[in-house]
């Protein structure tokens, strides 16, 4: 099975890096200055999971490859136009896209482009980031990988890629019911990313004040009815579950997205809780404190 992943970074960088230390048939779509990066200095994962030092196979956007059988897309909601431009040459009738974005909108986007048939859902769960010389420093025991058929039906081709993705130094599971993980994830992410950017604090810090942990709950609950009122697939009992999943996180725990705010980087607002507020805002739903948490990330990403 031929694997075209999209970009080197600190996502796609690490789950294609550990299929191809598998021996897997991995090739990288990057930039310039990264194919450069690769070719003089290797793929270097630096990991408690175990290092590998690889040299992958990589192409620059227009050059000719493939076919191709599946595609992992791990770039940010921001970059997702530039993406599908960028991979349109390599879907074929056969191609599988697996999108590991944040959030649920992109789907909207991938099946509108190409067809429902050829996207299956994808999230992961990992802390890892690019240092300055392009190394993959991935440092804390979570490094999943969740995928399946959004139908949740066990296809052919879906077991197939199951066999392919199994055996490596990453824990990569077929879901019995990917999209009910993806609306979770939504959940959490949106409610702990909001939390942290608008306090400007890690985690323990605002859970540890009374104000602070009702604000949580708050936004969590917000959020929850939002969900519930496009018949989301979650679960009834998935705000007391996360909020035990929050009280259970290190106290100076960030979110990626206050991480990014603290880099002066581009954040994914208007995907993840943009989306969430337009929703609100039609269903005629009360959400305070997503709307403040919106407010804060917008005027953040005007200024930059």
């Amino acid at each position: 099975m031929k694997i075209l992943v999209i970009g080197a970074g600190a996502v796609g960088g690490y789950f294609g890096g550990r299929l191809l230390e598998k021996g897997e048939d991995v090739t990288y779509l990057v930039r310039e200055g990264r194919q450069k990066q690769l070719q003089d200095l290797g793929l270097d994962i630096e990991s408690i999971h175990g290092n590998a030092l690889l040299h992958p196979k990589t192409i620059l956007a227009g050059e000719e490859a493939g076919p191709f059988d599946v595609i992992l897309l791990t770039t940010k909601s921001y970059h997702l136009d530039g993406a599908i431009k960028d991979i349109r040459p390599y879907v074929t009738e056969e191609t599988v896209i697996l999108p590991l974005l944040n959030g649920i909108l992109h789907f909207e986007t991938l099946d509108k482009e190409f067809g429902a048939n050829k996207v299956i859902g994808g999230l992961c769960f990992v802390e890892s980031t690019l240092d300055s010389k392009g190394r993959i420093i991935q440092t804390s025991p979570g490094h999943d990988f969740v995928f399946g058929e959004r139908s949740g039906e066990k296809t052919e081709r879906i077991m197939k890629i199951a066999e392919v993705f199994s055996g490596t130094k990453a824990n990569f599971r077929l879901s019995e019911n990917i999209s009910q993980d993806l609306w979770h994830k939504y959940m959490f992410i949106s409610t702990m990313s909001g939390i942290t950017t608008l306090m400007r604090q890690p985690i323990g810090p605002i859970r540890e004040t009374e104000s602070g942990n009702h604000t949580i709950k708050r936004l969590q609950s917000e959020i929850f009815k939002i969900m519930k009122s496009v018949d989301a697939p979650i679960a009834e009992e998935i705000e007391s579950m996360q909020m035990k999943q929050i009280t259970g996180l290190g106290y100076t725990m960030k979110s990626s997205m206050q991480r990014d705010m603290e880099k002066l980087a581009q954040v994914e607002v208007e995907h993840l809780h943009g989306y969430l507020l337009e929703i609100a805002q039609r269903e005629k739903i009360d959400v305070q404190v997503l709307e403040a948490v919106y407010a804060n990330l917008k005027i953040y990403q005007e200024q930059l």
